[in-house]
């Protein structure tokens, strides 16, 4: 599909496309990271090659489950630009999105409408946003309502820590629960996305009679937490903190979530502001701390 761009041709992604996409999003990100750091952040890196061949598989794995949300842009012919998004049962989320800083300007646009696309029929729509003004009036055009997330981060003084009752680490047979709690919180499942997560971190479990929920963390780093209510999340949230041999990190806390910054105010962690979440059909989820890439 054409823009009205001169030399410009969005197109759907293609496993060829997936390195070169991965490039485009850590440059891309980078020189966002760079301009909205403050005095007191430290100095911006590029994506470290780990972290890079995480995303190039993560990403080669959404394009053979939802190819038809995944695109990228041509610009005379080189790539400038793109986008994944999926689909979980009702609810759609926009993965990655990134445009070239020296192709910004009439390429953003037509790329997220063609990965909207992908979200026709769809009654939630998720996704998680850099401060980046372009990219928060972009979403803002495009339906989503934008929530300020929080970043809670240092090293954790769990001395405070609440009995955590029955944590223990997940089996293969709680997907199924988990995606229960996730559809209570979100209104979808995961699916084959909690793969996906178990690669970034493993995650823990807590279940009772009345009572259920999820963390994937990994050295105090939490990637995703889900519960049916705040004591749960609470209590799934200092199980994550336990886990931290140095600085923890909790990332995407939304207003909806005070139970996080209450326990990390508790643990005596600093809080900052970074990003947005967008939600359109439906309110930020709680308890619930989201995943930016798989939401």
């Amino acid at each position: 599909m054409a823009e009205s761009r001169a030399g410009l041709v969005v197109r759907p992604m293609r496993p060829e496309d997936v390195e070169v996409a991965e490039q485009i999003s850590a440059e891309a990100f980078l020189q966002v990271d760079l301009a909205t750091r403050r005095a007191t952040d430290p100095e911006p890196e590029r994506r470290p090659a780990a972290r890079s061949q995480r995303w190039i598989d993560r990403t080669a794995r959404l394009l053979a489950t939802d190819g038809p949300g995944c695109w990228v842009a041509d610009l005379d012919g080189r790539t400038v630009g793109m986008a994944t998004s999926l689909r979980r049962e009702t609810l759609w989320a926009l993965a990655t999105f990134a445009v070239l800083p020296e192709a910004q300007g009439g390429v953003g646009r037509p790329l997220l409408d063609a990965a909207l696309q992908h979200s026709v029929g769809c009654l939630r729509g998720l996704l998680s946003s850099s401060s980046d003004p372009r990219a928060v009036r972009r979403y803002q055009a495009a339906g989503f309502d934008l929530h300020p997330q929080m970043v809670l981060s240092g090293r954790p003084d769990t001395s405070t820590a609440p009995t955590l009752g029955a944590v223990r680490e997940a089996r293969s047979s709680d997907r199924e629960l988990m995606d229960s709690v996730d559809r209570r919180c979100r209104g979808a499942g995961r699916g084959s996305d909690h793969d996906l997560l178990a690669e970034m971190a493993p995650a823990l479990v807590l279940e009772s009679r009345s009572a259920s929920g999820y963390v994937y963390a990994d050295d105090g780093r939490v990637a995703a937490l889900a519960a049916t209510d705040r004591r749960t999340a609470a209590r799934l949230l200092w199980a994550a903190l336990l886990t931290a041999t140095g600085d923890a990190e909790v990332p995407h806390v939304t207003g909806a979530n005070q139970w996080a910054l209450q326990v990390g105010l508790a643990a005596g962690l600093t809080v900052r502001t970074e990003g947005y979440l967008g939600v359109r059909g439906m309110k930020p989820p709680t308890p619930y701390l989201h995943n930016g890439a798989l939401l």
